[in-house]
């Protein structure tokens, strides 16, 4: 890194681990967050690493069976293996290596995750970063929507270096913008660095910023190291910091403007009040979120 003219950095705040759990019936993951630094990193709440794991071929689909959410979206990235998605608005879609699943839940529905039929057939590596995205109070009713974006879709731009790519989901970076339609400012980049490359990342001074490791190993201002499955949480006093890759990594750039608001949260349902966290568990089991015919 090039320290010949001074440059004040983001505060790195913390780097945490995540913790290992199973989710669904054929699910391991890594979770870094919540955590106890979930406020600064508003509106991101959750970050779910699915694998990377082996699949065994079989007939059977595995994932997560059908499931509620309410008051928040949740954000698919895939990078192996393929995943079918259904939910009870109708929509559904298969999701491959590249591709984003950018999903409204709103004002609540039923999905399902599972390994895509022919992908459960051959079996194969998985591997799913699945994020969950709050939304503002005023749209959290809001219908329920599904944004199926494909990796041809997603622009993608060159590091300063030129040694790696920048791929933009959301927001715009360096004039460039992604596909996905938010509720609240942010952006959203996939970041691919091979051993020795740089970026100098340049965000709004006011965003929550977080990044996530998916593989590899970086170097945070050239001197504060971040692996695998490790979260990185930044401060606000500047507009910048800067990665080095020490060996091939790709990064999570997780950056928006905090949603202010009381954060009320039970199980699959993100609301602003306890009252709405029981409304919600009402509306749920009267079937006000829909069922599929084949669970009737």
């Amino acid at each position: 890194m090039d320290t010949t003219v001074a440059t004040t950095f983001r505060r790195v705040f913390q780097v945490i681990d995540g913790n290992k759990k199973a989710v669904g019936d054929g699910f391991q993951v890594t979770s870094p967050m919540p955590g106890p630094r979930i406020r600064q990193l508003s509106p991101f709440l959750l970050i779910d690493h699915i694998g990377p794991m082996p699949v065994a071929p079989s007939e059977k689909p595995l994932g997560s069976p059908p499931h509620p959410h309410r008051g928040f979206e949740t954000v698919t990235i895939m990078y192996q293996g393929v995943l079918a998605h259904r939910d009870t608005a109708g929509h559904t879609g298969n999701i491959g290596p590249g591709d984003v699943q950018w999903m409204t839940a709103g004002a609540g529905l039923m999905h399902e995750e599972l390994y895509e039929k022919e992908f459960t057939r051959q079996g194969g590596t998985l591997e799913v970063v699945q994020l969950w995205v709050n939304m503002p109070q005023k749209d959290k009713m809001t219908p329920p929507n599904y944004q199926d974006i494909r990796s041809s879709a997603i622009s993608t731009l060159p590091t300063p270096d030129g040694q790696g790519t920048i791929r933009v989901i959301a927001g715009t970076y360096e004039g460039v913008s992604g596909p996905a339609t938010t509720f609240s400012p942010m952006t959203m980049l996939d970041v691919h660095l091979p051993k020795g490359a740089e970026l100098p990342l340049n965000l709004p001074a006011d965003y929550n910023v977080g990044l996530y490791v998916v593989k590899g190993n970086v170097l945070l201002h050239g001197n504060r190291p971040a692996a695998t499955k490790q979260l990185v949480v930044l401060g606000w006093d500047s507009e910048t910091a800067h990665l080095t890759a020490t060996e091939d990594s790709i990064v999570l750039v997780l950056a928006g403007e905090p949603i202010e608001e009381p954060l009320a949260t039970y199980g699959p349902f993100v609301m602003n009040t306890n009252k709405e966290l029981v409304q919600a568990i009402a509306d749920f089991e009267a079937g006000a979120m829909g069922q599929f015919e084949d669970d009737e």
